[in-house]
Formats: structure tokens, C-alpha cells, sequence
């Protein structure tokens, strides 16, 4: 696809949801003609256990492919983040069916994503930072905690999803009542990881509500203070 020959803008948005989708095939075709439709871009993987969109859609299709989304059964209420800057994120077009919306490879029970970490607002999440038994835990990979972080956030060394609840678990062992405080991009690694970390015998698990994408649309517009360090 040539982006060259658009003479239009174009929107970056990013939504999540867990929620079961029985029949994620069909789920999948419906939503791949609904995208085609809207000349939309980007990459969508939907799972028995819900789905995580990151898309690029010209702008002046943005508020009929919202309200088109939003006839989903299984897609109502979505929280929609924007990209911070705007352009072309994505070259092409991807709705694929996996096994989990993110890869950690964890066994169904042990999370229970009826119970899940609650969510902070930025304001909140920097209050809690500063208490004296809150552990900040960064849910994403090292290359990208690298580039930015919250104050004294944990990073766990690992490279790939599949590896970062164990390692995430084992270096919270004896903080089973300390404040965990987990943030990650758009809050869908958080979603899950707190679930498994409360089914784990962590009793105060919060996350970032709408992760780190959120977080610098709120302290850009609400003027709030940031505590990330880096971009």
C-alpha cells in the first residue's frame, strides 16, 4: 500500500478488551471487511479470551468506524487511546486469530480476569508512586523500559512475554503486601499480569489505567506532573 498517494490525514488508535469470543474466526472476518471498508491499517489480534487493536485510520472515517465497532456485541464501552503523535504507523492491514490477545503462555488458571488490578488515573498512580512500600513494575520489555521509565520502576531483564510473569512473580517474592504498581504501553499487559499476580498471593496489585499512552495525553492536557523519565 502507498501512503504517498493519500492526500488525506491520518489517526493512530489503540483499544483492548478482554471478553470471551466463542467463535473467534467469524469474529475475524466480520471485522477484517469492517476495516478493509474504512481503509484502516494496522493489527488486530482476537483470542478466545478478548482483543487487542493497534490502528491507523484515516481521519475523516473515524467517527462512522467508532459507531461501526461499537454494533459488536462482544464491543461495546471501548476505551479508545490516540497516539500521542499522529502518521503513518502502520503500512498494511492484519486481523489474525491467536491463542492470547498477549503471549505469556500462562495457563488459564492461573488467572481469573474477573479480578483484576485496579485501575489508576495518572494523578493517582503519582501519589501512590511516592508511598514508602509501593513497588513500580514495568510490564514491558527491557529495550523499551530503556528508553523511559517511571522513577525506581522494576524492569524485568527478559526479552519475550512468555517469560516476564514468572520473572515479574519472582522478583516481587516477599512484596505479597506491598503496593504493586504495574504500568505498560496501552494497559493490556497490565490487565492480564495483575490478574495473575493477585491469583498469585499479591493482595494491592493497581495499574496505569490506559498505560503509558494515556498517561502523556493526561499530563500534556490536565498539566499534571510527570514522573516518567525518558521518552
Amino acid at each position: 500500500y502507498d501512503l504517498q498517494k493519500e492526500n488525506f490525514k491520518r489517526v493512530t488508535y489503540s483499544f483492548y478488551k478482554y471478553v470471551a469470543i466463542d467463535q473467534p474466526e467469524k469474529f475475524r472476518d466480520r471485522l477484517y471487511k469492517l476495516c478493509s471498508k474504512n481503509n484502516v491499517l494496522g493489527r488486530i489480534y482476537i483470542a478466545n479470551e478478548g482483543i487487542n487493536a493497534q490502528l491507523s485510520i484515516p481521519e475523516h472515517n473515524w467517527t462512522i468506524f467508532k459507531n461501526s465497532l461499537s454494533r459488536f456485541k462482544k464491543l461495546k464501552k471501548l476505551q479508545f487511546k490516540k497516539a500521542i503523535e499522529d502518521g503513518n504507523s502502520f503500512l498494511k492491514l492484519i486481523v489474525k486469530v491467536k491463542k492470547e490477545i498477549v503471549a505469556y503462555n500462562v495457563d488459564d488458571n492461573d488467572v481469573d480476569m474477573e479480578v483484576v488490578g485496579k485501575h489508576l488515573s495518572p494523578q493517582d498512580f503519582n501519589e501512590k508512586i511516592d508511598q514508602h512500600n509501593a513497588v513500580v513494575v514495568d510490564m514491558r520489555n527491557y529495550y523499551e523500559s530503556e528508553v523511559g521509565r517511571f522513577e525506581n520502576a522494576l524492569t524485568p531483564d527478559v526479552d519475550t512475554s512468555r517469560e516476564l510473569l514468572p520473572a515479574v512473580k519472582e522478583m516481587l517474592s516477599g512484596c505479597e503486601d506491598n503496593e504493586i504498581l504495574l504500568y505498560c504501553t496501552g494497559g493490556v499487559r497490565c490487565e492480564k499480569a495483575s490478574a495473575y499476580l493477585i491469583k498469585q498471593g499479591f493482595n494491592k496489585v493497581s495499574q496505569l489505567s490506559g498505560g503509558i499512552i494515556q498517561y502523556a495525553h493526561d499530563i500534556k492536557t490536565q498539566g499534571i506532573e510527570s514522573k516518567f523519565l525518558g521518552k
